[in-house]
């Protein structure tokens, strides 16, 4: 085990407590910000900046304002304007290539996020993370209620683990999670299986084959699942059925493709697959979807379940006297630590973002029919850009920074739409995700962030961790995602929760507790589905 990496994940999860600094020794080089309570420094990391005395008034827009915040109590060391404009700015795809964690660089907090899950390198989902299968699938009908079912899934989870460090050594830092296709296997990718053939059959069959492109597909668990049942339950479908995975990480596409060991618990995909008879109807997909290059013309299903909670977000924080916009980005110094800016020029993705929410907002403000449930997540969506100045100062904490508190916007689901649009443009689209998530970070669709250790799940309060040991997932607001969806690709959506979705899809009988307790309902309320009509 890697003993300074244990090192780093515990001093990122002591280093989480809102900053109250005392003034800088070197404060010719901050601008200030008189608020209530212990002062906090506004900073622009150029060269001709001068002291300015405290004041209340927003800092005057400048070419390249560029905006310090303080983090942490800890993160006390100051960045000199040099080394801010002496550091390059890189994307995550810069770093995809690198052996390290980078360190010397600046980055937008989108970027960040990214490189933390997914460089190939020491990426979460590439090198930490490990999906849990419980094994046998759960008899619901034994269960007196879903209390049982919980008790029986904790068991499940020991001995999954007891498995692995028998197998592969003892990992303190073993990040395990979950999806609702291995708790509830085979049901839920039946559920799903009954609504791509209904609405396959319903305008497709028999003039055009059964394309699924399944995105993000772990242990392949779904696409067995649906194939199965399509195989047993409509031959003549499962004749014309493609399924296509792709995957980005190179672990999991491994799991889906090869045999790992011969006494593993995780068995070879593709070997299942052709013991099933599946082998002609699958292919796996080794690449990012951000990277697709290829014209795909045929009518196709593309699913995207559980991802999107993981595509990266920037921050936008607001300055409370003009309401203007502020992108953030993170500078990682020569020992590795994270210090936080802002800047008003924002790039080409945010300003287009902005651009899309805004005429949507507009659009529903302007449609006498919203529903209340619209019109609430409307409210909520435009609010930074539509509070009034009063409300927008009342909003502040006395003890907080000099901008409103972040705002995360998933510019990472715009680009996914943009492939979507470009490049599958017959597609219909079926994604599920959670529409609300507890988490300790503060902001507006705020991401929880983890990380396990000793088999115990360790929230933080910031994005800036130790990158690829800690899980970092954003609700997802699904009437914004909605509205950039419709505005992209053109096409009309439905949203239903993932509850109406099961009961309408899913065979509910073989969930069901003797108590009458459904937990594929009840574990997942927090969840909704998105898909194309």
């Amino acid at each position: 085990m890697d003993s300074a990496a244990v090192s780093s994940i515990f001093r990122s999860l002591f280093h989480q407590r809102a900053c109250l600094r005392t003034p800088p020794r070197n404060a010719a080089l901050f601008t200030s910000a008189a608020l209530a309570g212990p002062r906090l420094h506004t900073r622009r990391p150029q060269a001709q900046a001068q002291l300015a005395a405290p004041q209340r008034r927003a800092i005057a827009t400048k070419p390249k304002e560029v905006i310090w915040q303080p983090r942490s109590l800890h993160m006390y060391k100051d960045v000199s304007p040099e080394v801010f404009d002496q550091y390059p700015m890189v994307t995550a795809a810069d770093l995809v290539n690198r052996t390290e964690r980078p360190r010397r660089v600046k980055m937008w907090a989108r970027d960040f996020i990214d490189d933390s899950l997914y460089n190939p390198q020491y990426g979460y989902f590439s090198k930490h993370a490990t999906i849990f299968t419980p094994g046998t699938p759960f008899d619901f009908s034994t269960m007196e209620d879903d209390h049982d079912f919980t008790k029986q899934l904790s068991e499940r989870y020991v001995t999954f683990e007891d498995n692995l460090d028998a197998t592969k050594g003892i990992n303190p830092i073993r990040q395990l999670w979950h999806t609702p296709t291995e708790l509830f296997n085979p049901y839920y990718g039946h559920a799903i299986a009954r609504y791509l053939v209904a609405n396959y059959k319903l305008s497709l069959y028999p003039y055009h084959d059964l394309v699924i492109y399944e995105m993000g597909a772990g242990n392949g668990t779904l696409m067995r699942n649906v194939l199965d049942w399509i195989r047993d339950n409509d031959p003549d479908v499962y004749e014309r059925t493609k399924y296509r995975i792709i995957e980005i990480s190179p672990a999991l596409a491994e799991i889906q493709a090869t045999t790992i060991s011969t006494d593993s618990t995780t068995h070879n995909i593709l070997q299942q697959a052709a013991q099933s008879g599946h082998s002609s109807h699958v292919q796996i997909i080794n690449k990012s979807i951000f990277e697709w290059d290829t014209y795909v013309p045929d009518s196709c299903f593309f699913l995207a379940l559980e991802v999107f909670d993981n595509f990266a977000h920037d921050m936008i924080r607001y300055d409370p006297y003009t309401s203007e916009p502020l992108q953030g980005m993170v500078l990682i110094d020569n020992e590795g630590d994270f210090h936080e800016f802002y800047t008003r020029d924002l790039d080409p993705l945010v300003s287009r973002f902005l651009a899309i929410q805004k005429r949507a907002a507009q659009s529903r403000r302007a449609s006498s029919k919203s529903s209340a449930l619209n019109s609430a997540a409307t409210n909520l969506i435009t609010r930074p850009l539509t509070q009034s100045l009063a409300k927008i100062k009342q909003s502040l904490n006395p003890f907080s920074t000099n901008l409103s508190h972040p705002t995360y916007f998933p510019t990472k689901l715009l680009q996914f739409f943009d492939i979507l649009h470009t490049y599958f443009p017959s597609h219909r689209l079926v994604t599920s995700d959670f529409h609300s998530l507890p988490t300790i970070v503060k902001g507006t669709y705020a991401p929880v962030v983890q990380t396990r250790f000793n088999r115990t799940t360790i929230p933080v309060s910031t994005i800036y961790v130790h990158q690829g040991y800690f899980d970092i997932l954003f609700p997802t607001d699904f009437a914004l995602a909605e509205d950039m969806y419709r505005a992209v690709t053109g096409k009309l959506t439905r949203v239903m929760t993932h509850g109406e979705f099961v009961k309408r899809w899913a065979w509910v009988d073989q969930v069901r507790t003797r108590s009458g307790d459904v937990p594929l309902v009840t574990w997942y309320e927090n969840a909704s589905f998105l898909s194309s009509v």
